[in-house]
């Protein structure tokens, strides 16, 4: 009995250790944004701010085209994300539910894309936005973020088509629908979760992007993670205002994961096949 008691508490407090040891940057981070300054640079540590401020975050927000950077990012992400689920979606299924000829030999390059390290590909794309005079826009860094998250959606979104049975869409056929309806009436409503779990890895990916925005865009094409480090006087960093920032910028992945968690719940097919 002891032995089973022992063997139940262990994972627990281990659980517990990892998740102070993962949330803990996270709360200082949060904790030195409504720090005073001699707080932040005292050599006592303040855990918890009780005659906290809120200068820092009006620092951040009344600085130089911070709305400018805000709407830069919500573009380029939510167009990248878009867009990959279209394209992905129709992909996956025609992978999932066609054959063709080097359709396995398209799934081993959707595989090796997804395993190949972006940033070889940085002077490729700053050289083909210069020389279309693309520079500065968020017309390459959406299509850039696209390329990134297009492969793990495309795998993730044809293991969820691939578990829909094909005779919920024979079905649908045979009582009148055509394939693409079938696919839309059917098959699409029941990818929720694929759909959700891909949007969520798609929307951090791009949204959190740092190194081809630093070399494509300049001032008013710039987005989010590149004003994180903006904070700078001549006396060194702004920490307040670079934490209170940082948080910011935390706060649409954390209410986008919230939310998508609270929404992709059930099976794929619960109640979906008739006995």
């Amino acid at each position: 009995m002891r032995r089973s008691l022992i063997g139940r508490t262990w994972p627990n407090v281990i659980a517990v250790v990892l998740f102070v040891f993962f949330i803990f940057p996270v709360y200082w981070m949060v904790a030195t944004s409504f720090k005073k300054d001699g707080d932040i640079i005292s050599k006592t540590p303040v855990f918890i701010p009780l005659n906290g401020t809120l200068d820092h975050y009006v620092t951040a927000v009344h600085a130089k085209d911070f709305w400018t950077f805000v709407g830069n990012s919500f573009t380029v992400t939510i167009g990248a994300v878009l867009a990959s689920l279209v394209i992905a979606t129709l992909a996956s299924f025609a992978i999932a539910r066609m054959k063709f000829r080097g359709r396995k030999t398209f799934v081993l390059v959707v595989m090796a894309a997804q395993m190949a390290p972006w940033e070889v590909m940085t002077i490729a794309v700053y050289m083909i936005s210069r020389d279309n005079e693309m520079l500065n826009s968020l017309v390459p860094l959406t299509l850039f973020y696209m390329m990134m998250v297009l492969p793990f959606t495309i795998w993730t979104l044809r293991s969820f088509i691939a578990a829909v049975p094909k005779e919920l869409e024979e079905s649908a056929m045979v009582d009148g629908c055509t394939r693409t309806q079938a696919f839309v009436k059917v098959i699409f409503p029941l990818l929720a979760p694929g759909l959700m779990s891909t949007s969520l890895f798609g929307f951090i990916t791009a949204w959190n992007e740092f190194p081809l925005v630093l070399i494509l865009n300049k001032e008013s094409g710039q987005t989010l993670p590149l004003w994180l480090s903006s904070f700078k006087t001549a006396f060194g960093n702004d920490w307040g205002a670079t934490m209170a920032a940082s948080t910011m910028f935390a706060i649409p992945v954390l209410i986008l994961f919230v939310f998508l968690q609270r929404k992709a719940v059930g099976g794929l097919t619960d109640g979906a096949v008739k006995g």
